[in-house]
């Protein structure tokens, strides 16, 4: 059973984000454009589950579900869309989980809403403090349910999320 643990931030996610970012480029190679750290262990200061979260970005998401196995060898699940449409998802560690892939085509709007989350909490102290508080306590309250803890937050991350879209944009 995953426990919903909550840290404060660690330097040690932006190197954890580097190494895994060199593997999974080798991997997509020439389809590759760019791989960015999203999530909160990408916002300094901000608490955080101790997942790393990696959007890759490629010319032909067609070409990814044929190095379903190649990421395989990494450790990961391939997950598929696994809810949202135009994505590929990719989990690594089982219930002891350690990254994510969060994987689109150029030019997908959650490409935008992603960076645009990160950016925004990067910038604005008092929303990522209320974030982290946020996800502290729901933590602490539903320490083995994770749906409880994600539909506890989503109204906050949905206030944000508007507020960065519009910054973002701006």
């Amino acid at each position: 059973m995953r426990k919903v643990e909550v840290q404060e931030f660690k330097e040690i996610w932006r190197e954890l984000f580097l190494l895994e970012a060199k593997k999974i480029e080798h991997v997509f190679g020439e389809n590759m454009i760019e791989i960015h750290h999203i999530g909160s262990t990408a916002v300094e200061g901000l608490k955080a589950k101790p997942i790393i979260d990696l959007l890759p970005v490629v010319k032909n998401l067609s070409l990814v579900d044929h190095k379903n196995d190649d990421m395989k060898a990494l450790g990961y699940e391939a997950l598929g869309e696994n809810g949202l449409s135009g994505r590929r998802f990719f989990r690594k560690g089982g219930d002891q989980r350690s990254h994510h892939v969060h994987l689109y085509e150029k030019g997908h709007p959650d490409i935008d809403r992603h960076l645009a989350f990160r950016d925004y909490l990067s910038a604005h102290d008092e929303d990522r403090l209320r974030y982290g508080e946020k996800k502290a306590e729901l933590a602490e309250r539903f320490p083995y349910e994770m749906e409880a803890y994600i539909e506890g937050k989503n109204p906050l991350v949905k206030e944000i999320e508007a507020k960065a879209l519009e910054w973002y944009v701006e």
